[in-house]
């Protein structure tokens, strides 16, 4: 085997090697959800996007929205960059102009909005008209407009948005399975690599040995003697027989 070709195969192997990392590390980027939905990484958190049917109106209360995170919380927004992140994102999703439930209630102890963690509302982003409201406080929700990022204050019983996003904070448990995959991915890839080097090794001797038996085994024809000492040989054999 030719050393470009050996050199082939190892580029190939190393590439592969490289793909699977990069693939490894951008799925497991932002130690998402693993429950078979999109999650999208954003610094500490996930965020899915409910697609919903392509041929259905999207129209959900903000009860069904809650229902349709399974557990997890509707989108909270906590700062600048998460609120300009949404608004990139959501043409990836959605076409035009789509209103966001956001995870925000009206707590009466505190007689002020809050996150449904139970998170103080720090960052907004109000439009003009949403402040102060003239909903009854504890029928008042919150959605943002995906094309602009303002914010509106709406009724949490009358109204029907037609845009969920739910969130995540990364955990953990799957930073620990993240790093135990990259582990047993860069020793798989040892193992590979020393693997191929081995067989591309044993081919290359094996074509060496090849060639040398071929050398040792080559066709000799058998002596011959020269036409003109045969004929001395004559000569000499009839002069000794002269008596």
């Amino acid at each position: 085997m030719e050393p470009v070709s050996r050199n082939h195969h190892l580029g190939s192997v190393w590439r592969c090697v490289f793909l699977l990392s990069l693939h490894l590390k951008f799925g497991l980027t932002g130690d998402c959800p693993a429950d078979g939905r999109t999650w999208v990484p954003l610094q500490d958190r996930c965020y899915h996007f409910v697609h919903g049917d392509e041929d259905k109106i999207k129209s959900y209360t903000f009860e069904r929205a809650k229902s349709l995170c399974q557990g997890f919380e509707l989108l909270t927004i906590q700062s600048a960059e998460e609120n300009d992140f949404v608004i990139k994102y959501s043409p990836e999703v959605w076409k035009g102009n789509v209103n966001v439930w956001l995870g925000m209630y009206y707590d009466t102890s505190s007689e002020d909005m809050r996150w449904l963690g139970e998170d103080p509302v720090g960052f907004t982003n109000w439009e003009d008209s949403s402040s102060p409201s003239d909903l009854v406080p504890l029928d008042t929700c919150v959605t943002l407009h995906s094309n602009t990022g303002k914010w509106e204050n709406v009724s949490c019983q009358d109204e029907a948005e037609n845009g969920v996003i739910c969130e995540s904070v990364q955990t953990e448990e799957v930073k620990q399975k993240a790093s135990v995959l990259l582990t047993a991915l860069v020793i798989l890839s040892v193992v590979a690599i020393m693997g191929v080097s081995a067989v591309i090794w044993f081919l290359h001797q094996k074509h060496n040995l090849g060639s040398t038996l071929f050398t040792a085994f080559e066709y000799h024809p058998p002596f011959r003697v020269l036409e003109t000492d045969q004929s001395c040989l004559v000569e000499a054999e009839e002069n000794d027989s002269v008596p």
